[in-house]
């Protein structure tokens, strides 16, 4: 019997990782078509396209002519962008480009995930036309994918958005839920980083918030441009791991906060809060509590199984 397919079609690259599977579950969710690329992982759920490949990735386009198309593939590690720029700048800033290309050539609205560490921390909260200077490698090529894609597709969107959560398939797959493991074992102690300024932000509000974008978009070619989306409670990692500890009952003496400024790996700015009144104002936006979206990511991963039972039961 006939099934009954959805007119409005996205298409979402990097939908293996953290945030695709998020953003490519909310559209599917919400009466659209979706197809989800990835390159490692791709198979047997996502299309396997190597975004670098211009020829698959015009051809994907092209056959399957997306009205959206959601740009979440990218090395978003600082540290090993700090160590593989040229592989990083071709995945962030090239690929990107010839993206937004492409989607101009078929006419789709392009969204662009970008990042917070577009800015140098100095003088938050920051609005969308903020002049940013980014402290590392990974900002300066996300900011430099931001232009690529602006310069290919003047009608494309920018999404700027802070350090992510939410229902990972490994801990490390988020640098908040990674903490997890030292939270757990409490026989020794652990130091945290209580200097830098953050503001996690569930997949999932992401995910909600490029859908709401998108179909703005489909009533109002007025919608393009640069946009900020953040969770809104500001938390350290430190101050994150004793939420977490919090919201399973675990303890947190063994957490030891750390109030200087972190000496190794790629700098990192000490408060980059993004201003979200731009979407805010077009009635846009989602957002969980924190100890609500952290307890639903992390539960799978306790080791002590029996606080299972005392939670769901």
């Amino acid at each position: 019997e006939d099934v009954d397919i959805p007119s409005r079609r996205v298409l979402i690259t990097g939908a293996t990782g953290l945030l695709g599977r998020a953003v490519f579950k909310e559209f599917n969710e919400n009466n659209w078509n979706a197809v989800g690329c990835g390159f490692r992982r791709a198979q047997p759920r996502f299309e396997q396209i190597n975004l670098l490949d211009c020829i698959a990735v015009h051809d994907i386009i092209h056959d399957f002519q997306p009205h959206v198309i959601v740009h979440c593939a990218a090395e978003r590690r600082p540290d090993v962008v700090e160590s593989q720029p040229d592989a990083a700048s071709q995945l962030n800033v090239a690929a990107s480009g010839n993206l937004a290309k492409e989607a101009a050539g078929v006419g789709a609205f392009l969204i662009y995930i970008s990042t917070d560490y577009v800015f140098d921390g100095t003088s938050p909260p920051y609005k969308e036309n903020d002049v940013p200077n980014p402290l590392n490698l990974y900002g300066k090529s996300k900011l430099e994918g931001e232009k690529a894609v602006l310069e290919n597709n003047e009608d494309a969107a920018v999404l700027r958005i802070p350090v992510l959560y939410g229902e990972v398939e490994r801990l490390e797959e988020s640098a908040v839920t990674v903490m997890f493991d030292k939270v757990q074992f409490s026989n020794k102690s652990a130091n945290m980083d209580h200097w830098q300024q953050r503001f996690p932000t569930n997949v999932k509000d992401v995910a909600a918030v490029c859908r709401q974008l998108a179909e703005k978009r489909m009533l109002d070619p007025s919608v393009k441009g640069t946009f900020h989306w953040s969770g809104n409670e500001q938390m350290t990692k430190y101050e994150m791991a004793c939420a977490i500890a919090d919201a399973f009952n675990l303890p947190s003496s063994h957490l030891r906060p750390i109030t200087d400024c972190p000496v190794v790996g790629a700098l990192r700015p000490r408060n980059a809060q993004l201003d979200c009144s731009r979407l805010e104002m077009l009635g846009i936006g989602q957002r969980t509590p924190f100890r609500t979206g952290i307890k639903e990511s992390l539960w799978p991963f306790l080791v002590d199984k029996r606080w299972r039972q005392t939670v769901f039961h």
